[in-house]
Order: structure tokens, then sequence, then C-alpha cells
């Protein structure tokens, strides 16, 4: 049950209930108020997917010597000249070099060639790489059978990285390839943001968690896991602090508690009923409220409050927009928190498969996309209620319907949040 409300909260939010913003105002409003964290130094092993804290300038050249690109043997180019199948060019073989050995004391000279294995130090003397595939060897000499031009199969010093070239860029969040950029300059650990503690609060009397007895006229609390995942895919650490029941001492003590985090999340409770507690709290626990409506759907009621450097989102109950606003406000908002430069998930134009009528209202819609023959197609998928989290589950993208817009028809070409696809 509702505790009774103080005048001096009623009056707070009688004075601060036309808070409405567009999407863009929230999205702005958001941004401003984030102060990115410090760092932390962390194993290389452990760095893919965090974001970088420092700009990475080489202090080498890689490949550090010129080197083979193939299998095959080091020669001067110009004796291969006139080579081919029915009048192949003869080489001495004069020695082999393996990967990992150096090349000191081997010379190439005309009329000779050196065995090389991939990645080993090209001999002096020699400008050229030819396939084995391209020769044959039979006592110490080689055929070649086709001509061969300067430098090729061959890497040059530096080809790859320069010595003093800027590398990688601070605020880049490390994919596979970057991690292994950095091994090759000889990184053992890295300068990353450390990533946020998010406090994830699901409010309502109605919700019973996994793993609890459930009555008839109470619901499973899928937001915790929904949201718990999405701020571990983005790079938080989760922590769940359980249910609010619609008590506002209750429901004050816990977002007392989520205050020790970096972000506070909660699900439920920001309308306009009775038992609508979020905003009340937040009063009490002197959050400063930027927002509490966003014109979107779904997801209007959306409150945004900070306390310092603390942000607090309050989101909707219901499933799908709860996810929809994560990730249109407080994804972002994380990603600039560990210091990302790159926030936006990308968005492209698609055929629409059907029609949509939507409202004066920045409507989201969730959709399938395909590609054919190098077009996207779109198609809204089943279950387009607020409740029904499995229409998110077969998305991959959210339809863009500006709220000047009020319906869309199948062949329309209509703008494409790709949702799966990482930020640009």
């Amino acid at each position: 049950m509702g505790s009774k409300r103080s005048s001096s909260a009623s009056l707070y939010i009688m004075h601060n209930k036309n808070l409405t913003v567009s999407v863009e105002e929230a999205l702005e409003i958001v941004l401003r108020s984030v102060n990115p964290l410090s760092f932390e130094n962390i194993p290389l092993m452990r760095a893919f997917n965090r974001i970088l804290y420092e700009d990475v300038v080489s202090d080498r050249m890689m490949p550090p010597v010129a080197d083979s690109a193939m299998d095959g043997y080091a020669i001067i180019a110009d004796d291969t000249r006139g080579a081919s199948l029915n009048c192949p060019v003869k080489l001495h073989v004069v020695g082999e070099i393996r990967a990992g050995s150096s090349s000191t004391g081997y010379q190439v000279s005309k009329g000779t060639a050196i065995r090389i294995m991939t990645g080993a130090p090209i001999p002096q003397g020699a400008d050229s790489v030819v396939r084995f595939e391209d020769t044959e060897e039979e006592s110490g000499y080689i055929k070649l059978f086709c001509e061969t031009e300067k430098y090729e199969n061959y890497r040059e010093a530096g080809e790859h990285i320069r010595e003093g070239e800027h590398i990688l860029s601070k605020g880049k969040r490390l994919n596979s390839a970057d991690v292994g950029i950095l091994a090759s300059l000889h990184r053992n650990a890295v300068k990353v943001y450390k990533r946020p503690t998010v406090s994830v609060i699901s409010t309502g009397d109605e919700l019973a968690d996994t793993g609890e007895e459930i009555q008839i006229h109470q619901i499973r609390n899928s937001n915790a896991y929904t949201i718990c995942s999405e701020v571990t895919k983005y790079g938080g650490h989760a922590r769940y602090l359980g249910i609010a029941k619609d008590s506002l001492g209750e429901m004050r003590k816990i977002f007392a508690n989520a205050l020790k985090s970096d972000v506070i999340i909660s699900t439920g409770g920001v309308s306009a009923g009775k038992y609508d507690l979020v905003k009340e709290v937040c009063s009490d626990l002197n959050i400063e409220i930027h927002f509490d409506r966003v014109n979107i759907k779904p997801g209007r009621p959306c409150v945004f409050g900070t306390k310092g450097d603390k942000m607090v989102f309050g989101l909707p109950g219901n499933p799908v927009p709860a996810l929809t606003s994560f990730i249109q406000f407080v994804r972002p908002a994380l990603l600039r928190l560990m210091g990302a430069t790159k926030i936006r998930k990308p968005i492209v134009n698609a055929s629409l498969e059907q029609d949509i009528t939507s409202g004066k209202i920045h409507h989201l819609v969730r959709g399938r996309y395909t590609i054919i023959n190098n077009e996207f197609y779109v198609s809204k998928t089943s279950h387009q209620k607020p409740s029904m989290l499995r229409s998110m589950s077969d998305a991959n993208c959210l339809i863009i319907i500006p709220e000047t817009v009020t319906k869309v028809m199948a062949g329309d070409r209509v703008a494409i949040q790709l949702i799966d696809h990482d930020e640009i």
C-alpha cells in the first residue's frame, strides 16, 4: 500500500508535471548530464569490448624487418624474365630461412634462390618471393614457371604499422582485432575506462520474482532480467536490488541504497497512477528530475534525474517500452559514461512491407529487416502491444515513424534503427 504523500513532495510534483520533451531533447539532456568515469589498467586478455582511455601510438615498426608473405623462394625478380611453363628459368637453391629465424649470413645473388617460409625475414639481395606452387625443386635447383614482379609477396618493414603512427583513439570500444594489434605492439596491459555500477530496481505489488510462488493476480518480473542483461551487454556492472513494493517508505529505502551506484534504473511507477511513486521518491531523496515524459511510443512515461554525478532512469513498467527506452536513452548514457565516442545505432532506409498507422508521436515499431539484392526490406513483428516482449525477441530493428506522420503505406521508404548492430 502507498503512504500518504508529504505536502512538499506534492507541491514539487504539481510544479513539475509538464516536464515533457521530444526524443531529441531527452537524449541531449541525458548526454549533457554524463561525466565520464576514470580509468583502470587491466590485462590485455580482459580488454575485449572495453573502452580505451588513451590514444595508442606505436613505438615500433610492424613488421620490424621486411619479410615474406608466402611460403616460397626469395629471388631477384629480374631473374624470372621470360619464364613460362614451356620455358622455365632454373635457379640454384643456396639455403633456407624459417619463420622465427634470422636472415643474417644469407644472401641472394643473380641465378640463386633461398627457400623461405611465411613471416621469415627477406635475405639480403632478394627483392621478391615466388610461391612454391609456381616452382618445382629438384637436386638443389628450382624450375620457375612464371615471371615475378619486384616486391611480389614481399612485406616491407613498417608496411603494417610505422613507428610513431597513431593506431587507436581514446574512446574506441576495443574489438578482437584491436586487442591483437595491442598484443603485436608488445602491450600486456591497457588503460581503459572503468565500468559503471548500475542498480536495477523493479517496482510494483503485482510482481513476483522467478523462484517465488506466484498468486493468480501477479505477474513474473521479466524487466529485471531484461534490463540487467542490457546493462551487461553495454559494459556495466548490473546490481539487481529486487522488487520495491508500492510503499513510499520501502521504495525510498531501496532507492537510497541504489544511490551507491553510478546509475540507477527502475521500471514501473512512473505514470500518473495513485501508486506510481518514483517521482515522489526522487523528490524525497533530492534527485533533480529533468524530464518525466518523452513524446515517444512506446515509452512516453520516462523519468530522468540526477543527483551529483549519479544518473537515475525511471523506465516504464511494461516490458517493451522499458526495453526500447533503455535502447534510446540509457544505452548511450552508459557508453558515454565509459568514454565511448560511438554511441548511436545505425539508421538505414528500407522498403516497408505493410501499412502502419501511427499518431502525432515519435513511434518506434518493432520490425524485422531482410536484405534482398542489396536492398533493405522491413516488416513489423506481430504482437505490438507494450506487454508482449516476444515482439522484441523477434525484432532486429525499430521502424521509426516521425511524429509528423500518421500513416505509412506498403512500399514507402522508412527509416529503421538497427538495434542488433554495433554503434557507429
